[in-house]
């Protein structure tokens, strides 16, 4: 094993923006800021193909320097090539000892797929890592992503290729970790590299604010963090159904959005299980503004279908809850089980647990005021120690030099 070098120029390449979709936000951004409090020089290079207002934009975000690439015309075909040559040669121009792909599939893959190559004809002599935080092949992404049968055999293709060619794979997940075992990576190029947390801010008094605004003053308030990708919005209205059944007082702040408008039949089906009055929805919030939203909440509901989809990915939303301390109630599938030690740090139920069984278990952590307050403390305390974002850096400085 190399010894760390003491500074090391680091690409990070992602596959679209910074948002709407959160990968390079919530984990390369991060990661690349705990690289640049080491002393490491970090350039993150995003093709913001999903959110145009970015494109061609360049600042500095807590040392580490982000580019936005300009977008061409969009001409079939053409426009997408000269995307991913502008990606290629910003990277290559860091001059990189480390080349990290941010997931093997679209605009990121395609880079490693060229990067691997020009590495072999001499164009630079740096590491290729490739990062996976969800699986994209068969039972994956590839199943819900509404994708033509072309685009699934391309993205399965990449991701089996993109995990394989490359000097070094990082995965969100144990259950990645297992996939990625079975394509054939060798265990020594696999690093476990959980979504870690960043330091919440404790805020006084904006909860009880958020409280007297949604009129939730004198009930116990419970916390739906979600986009609706853990489980649909039919499920989510069973659970809030279940909760409501056993806590009848207690109202229901919705903080979040789905990708294509499922908020909209989450709110019909809670119309017409009659609840509309207890429920409130609020949407998108600015990210600077959750904690707000958190402090506000007695308790936090976190259903998650036992799919290969949810047990590859590492909710980013699960982390921020336990972070910020909110108590969470949640099912015992994927990294759910890594982020919580079950009545320590909050509460896991088995997967697929029926609505009156999370109604029991949220009228009951509701009614024991002091051990949700234990749980959040608790909850808090582990994200803290176990899982962030500079300390997770640590295995990955090595991994890095090989």
């Amino acid at each position: 094993m190399c010894p760390v070098a003491l500074t090391m120029n680091i690409a990070m390449l992602g596959p679209f923006g910074l948002r709407p979709k959160s990968t390079m936000r919530r984990r390369g951004l991060p990661l690349g800021k705990a690289l640049a409090a080491r002393g490491h020089r970090v350039t993150v290079i995003i093709p913001p193909w999903d959110w145009p207002a970015d494109a061609g934009r360049q600042w500095q975000e807590d040392g580490v320097e982000v580019r936005c690439l300009s977008l061409s015309p969009s001409l079939p075909g053409l426009s997408s090539v000269a995307l991913l040559v502008r990606l290629v040669r910003a990277a290559l121009d860091v001059q990189p000892d480390v080349v990290h792909c941010f997931k093997p599939k679209a605009y990121a893959g395609l880079a490693a797929f060229l990067l691997w190559y020009g590495r072999g004809a001499g164009l630079w002599h740096g590491r290729l890592v490739v990062d996976s935080d969800d699986w994209e092949g068969p039972g994956g992404w590839n199943k819900r992503g509404g994708y033509s049968w072309a685009q699934r055999r391309f993205f399965a293709w990449q991701e089996r290729w993109g995990l394989l060619h490359a000097d070094a794979v990082t995965v969100a997940s144990h259950t990645l970790q297992t996939l990625a075992w079975s394509l054939g990576v060798p265990p020594q190029r696999l690093h476990y590299l959980p979504n870690g947390v960043s330091p919440w801010p404790v805020v006084q008094g904006e909860g009880w604010a958020v409280r007297r605004r949604q009129g939730m003053e004198d009930c116990p308030v419970v916390l739906c963090y979600t986009r609706f990708v853990g489980c649909g919005p039919a499920r989510w209205a069973a659970v809030v159904a279940g909760v409501a059944a056993q806590a009848p007082v207690a109202r229901f702040l919705v903080v979040g959005a789905g990708l294509a408008g499922e908020e909209q039949e989450f709110r019909d089906r809670i119309q017409a299980q009659g609840l509309a009055e207890k429920v409130t929805l609020v949407g998108w919030i600015p990210e600077e503004v959750l904690p707000a939203y958190f402090t506000a909440a007695d308790l936090a509901l976190f259903p998650l279908d036992d799919t290969l989809v949810n047990r590859a990915r590492c909710p980013a939303k699960l982390a921020d809850l336990l972070a910020a301390g909110v108590p969470v109630l949640a099912e015992a599938v994927g990294e759910a089980k890594a982020y919580i030690e079950d009545g320590v740090s909050g509460v896991l139920l088995a997967a697929g647990s029926a609505p009156a069984t999370w109604g029991a278990e949220a009228a009951a952590l509701l009614k024991d005021e002091p051990r949700g307050r234990r749980l959040g403390v608790a909850a808090r305390r582990r994200m803290e120690e176990e899982f962030p974002w500079d300390r997770l850096v640590e295995g990955l400085l090595t991994l890095y030099s090989g």
